[in-house]
């Protein structure tokens, strides 16, 4: 039996999601090993969240807010990197691979992107492996 990845993703309202919808109306073949969770902004999600959410059984977690500049609340996306960058630091000392946690900025329009970003994380996750439970104990 081959492992198949448990992905949360986490998308912002404005572009993100729309993008995933797009992507879905325009019936494009994506993985579904993404679980999406709808947030308003990536601004709103605390790196405890992405914690819980490996906590809890995820392989990895995705990330997709607006494009810089590009921001509904101005610079939600900007607080997004800014957490997401010193989350990685984190996880490297907890042991877990920073490839397990990405951001990538996807737009209303880019249902074509959306599938590339969801089909390549979970290309890199079911490479990586499960999450060890050890690790996950730590988190």
């Amino acid at each position: 039996m081959s492992f198949e990845p448990k992905i949360v993703g986490f998308l912002c309202n404005w572009c993100s999601y729309a993008g995933a919808d797009l992507a879905g109306i325009s019936r494009l073949k994506c993985a579904p090993n993404v679980h999406i969770i709808r947030m308003m902004c990536s601004g709103g999600i605390s790196p405890l969240f992405i914690l819980k959410a490996l906590e809890a059984g995820a392989d990895g977690v995705l990330i997709c807010g607006c494009s810089p500049g590009d921001c509904h609340y101005k610079e939600g996306n900007y607080k997004t990197l800014r957490r997401i960058t010193l989350l990685k630091k984190m996880l490297e000392q907890l042991g877990i691979e920073q490839e397990r946690v990405q951001l990538h900025w996807v737009c209303a329009s880019c249902g074509d992107e959306f599938v590339d970003v969801v089909n390549k994380i979970t290309a890199e996750v079911k490479e990586l492996g499960p999450l060890q439970a050890g690790v996950k104990s730590r988190v």
